[in-house]
């Protein structure tokens, strides 16, 4: 890096004031509260101890702090990966969990040597709203159970807890409202004796920090058999879900970050967290947008801090932190699917300007990301529908234009892009029986993309060739010249 893109130790001393040293700190204990419900019920899903999912959540949200590309978002265990590693613990035990979660690290490592964060510009903003509106929605259904057959004391103490998030911002942000709804719901639950569920209740919290070693799984290629599809697994969906995440909060910031040290950044977490018995993790959109807009958090620090307070949450305070009412974490978490959704993107007067391939794309994304609890496959589906929508638009913009100049010579004029959906019609806009012995295709208003317009246009050249005709191909651009000549008499008759 240049000398001048250094900041001065004056820049440094400018940027960290105490008010924003102060907002960190606050945003990382308020994401650590919520972390910990969380770690121990995507535990559960996984099938192991809460304590996996705990430990997971701490050294992912503290290695990312140093090494991923986009500061305040936070990386923690999450339901995504939850699902991927489930089978493989159920089947095989939490040693081979531990060994796919290191695997899945260094396939991430290489999946960001090998560019992978440069995908994301294929990502329409149709998916990314789509994937938006899905986490706002999976994030308020995975509250539902804490509000069903529980004591009737636990709604009005959601309601206070809504009513203050909601409220006290307008009149001082000194002090998050999600850190104040918790902490005063807590005191008056253990003050009034009112028995409600607590995160106690949710499982064991440990009370040990964690500790480096290998997996205990044999060092066989049986053994690679059986975790790398999950590796595989876990490599993808957390790399989806953390790049994803990353582009929205750039878009909330309104600041850029490292997608590929992102990327790498989240393999050294992921090979970490299996060493020291986690169950693996990837950005939690949750967690980050309590950070970044509920708490107003900008920097690593609150990263870094939430992992940290964790930790001594749960190992020093653990007793402590059991007593917080699940109404108050309940209450925090719906307003964060409140804030999360997109609601611009469903107003009738969008709806009605929006293209209606757009609203396709996003509703897909949606149903298939909330049906499957699994935002690769959401997220995978929106791409999918919106590459077919675009090839067919795209197909319908070709034209071919038939002329016969004095002398009764026939050029016909194509227009548009070529590819696999829009050159198959341009045979049945030629005329065979009726054009003369020497035809030219005019190409200088088109453009050959692949192998599939090369081979349509040899067909037609044979074609005339065998009723004695002559077929002339004029105006390609280079690229496509050089497409053409290299495919041509190369592509076998009819493919």
């Amino acid at each position: 890096m240049p000398r001048s893109a250094l900041p001065d130790l004056a820049t440094l001393r400018a940027r960290w004031t105490p008010r924003l040293v102060r907002t960190e700190v606050l945003a990382g204990l308020v994401v650590a509260l919520a972390l910990i419900p969380e770690a121990i019920a995507f535990s559960i899903i996984a099938g192991v101890d809460p304590r996996v999912g705990l430990y997971a959540s701490f050294t992912m949200a503290v290695v990312i702090a140093v090494c991923g590309g986009r500061p305040a978002m936070i990386s923690a265990a999450t339901g995504a990966i939850a699902l991927v590693v489930a089978p493989l613990s159920r089947e095989y035990g939490v040693e081979y969990l531990f060994a796919a979660v290191v695997l899945g690290g260094v396939l991430q490592i290489a999946l960001a040597a090998a560019g992978v964060a440069r995908l994301m510009r294929f990502l329409p903003r149709s998916v990314m709203v789509g994937f938006v509106n899905a986490l706002a929605i999976l994030i308020f259904t995975s509250q539902v159970p804490q509000l069903v057959g529980v004591p009737w004391a636990v709604y009005p103490l959601v309601a206070v807890g809504l009513v203050v998030i909601v409220g006290l911002p307008r009149l001082t942000r000194v002090v998050p409202a999600p850190l104040v709804a918790i902490v005063g719901l807590t005191v008056v639950t253990v003050t009034a004796a009112v028995a409600v569920p607590t995160v106690g209740d949710q499982g064991a919290l440990p009370d040990t920090v964690p500790l480096p070693h290998l997996p205990a799984v044999p060092l066989t290629w049986e053994t690679l058999r059986i975790v790398a599809p999950y590796a595989l697994g876990v490599a993808l969906v957390g790399l989806i879900e953390s790049l994803m995440t990353a582009r929205l909060v750039d878009d909330i910031t309104q600041t850029g970050s490292d997608k590929t040290r992102e990327s790498w950044g989240q393999g050294v977490a992921n090979i970490v967290t299996g060493f020291t018995g986690g169950m693996g993790g990837c950005a939690m959109i949750g967690q980050t947008m309590i950070n970044v807009k509920a708490s107003g958090a900008r920097t690593r620090l609150s990263t870094f801090l939430a992992g940290v307070f964790l930790l001594v949450l749960v190992v020093a305070l653990g007793d402590v932190v059991a007593l917080i009412p699940m109404a108050a974490l309940v209450a925090v978490m719906v307003m964060v699917s409140v804030g999360t959704f997109d609601w611009h993107s469903i107003r009738p007067a969008t709806l009605r300007r929006m293209p209606r391939s757009e609203t396709a794309v996003m509703l897909t994304t949606v149903v298939v990301t909330v049906g499957t609890h699994n935002l690769a496959f959401g997220v995978g589906a929106g791409v999918l529908v919106a590459s077919v929508l675009f090839a067919n638009r795209v197909s319908r913009l070709v034209g071919v234009d038939r002329t016969v100049d004095d002398g009764g010579a026939v050029v016909y004029r194509v227009t548009g892009q070529l590819f696999f959906a829009s050159s198959s019609e341009l045979s049945t806009a030629f005329a065979l029986d009726g054009d003369p012995d020497e035809v030219t295709v005019d190409l200088s208003g088109a453009h050959v993309w692949d192998a599939s317009t090369v081979a349509v246009l040899e067909d037609l050249r044979r074609r005339y060739a065998r009723s004695g005709r002559t077929l002339v191909v004029t105006g390609m651009n280079d690229d496509s010249r050089d497409r053409h000549e290299r495919l041509a008499g190369h592509l076998g008759g009819g493919h």
